[in-house]
């Protein structure tokens, strides 16, 4: 498979717990993230962020307002400072989801396919915990600034997730 280079990529470090986003070769900013607490994975169920090489598949989300919650890709209605107590300590995925496909062996196809794990790039309600692992296998990122990104790339951009 080939692969043709995009006019803007993403780079996640999750060593550095940072988001790199860069057009036409030129960095235009770095943002603080927070990936999975779990050792980085590209297998089903591991619970772990997954490596490699991705794209941008679907983006979910545009023009909602800032802590709005998404269950299934789907906005609920209702801001995270709504919601009981017990699942507030959740990691909720909140303001803006973009969801990744990979473009690997390694991670795309059976047991180890980061679509249909529903890795995303999305808002959270856990901001104080941005710069450290803390997700579920996600990348997560400050509400106001998953809007910024979101905005700034497109369906098929690419993303390269590296350790």
């Amino acid at each position: 498979m080939s692969i043709t280079p995009t006019h803007r990529q993403v780079i996640v470090s999750i060593e550095r717990q940072e988001l790199a986003l860069i057009f036409d070769g030129l960095l235009q900013r770095v943002f603080s993230v927070s990936t999975s607490k779990n050792p980085p994975s590209c297998l089903a169920d591991s619970y772990g962020t997954p490596f490699g090489l991705h794209e941008v598949a679907d983006k979910i989300g545009a023009g909602e307002p800032l802590g709005m919650v998404f269950k299934g890709r789907a906005p609920t209605g209702q801001f995270f400072s709504e919601f009981p107590e017990d699942e507030q300590l959740r990691n909720l995925i909140t303001t803006r989801i973009i969801r990744l496909r990979g473009l690997e062996p390694h991670n795309t196809g059976t047991g180890c396919d980061s679509y249909a794990r529903y890795i995303y790039i999305h808002g959270t309600n856990h901001e104080d915990r941005i710069g450290e692992p803390f997700s579920g296998g996600c990348v997560e990122m400050l509400n106001t600034e998953v809007v910024e990104l979101f905005e700034a790339v497109a369906e098929g951009d690419l993303i390269w997730i590296c350790t």
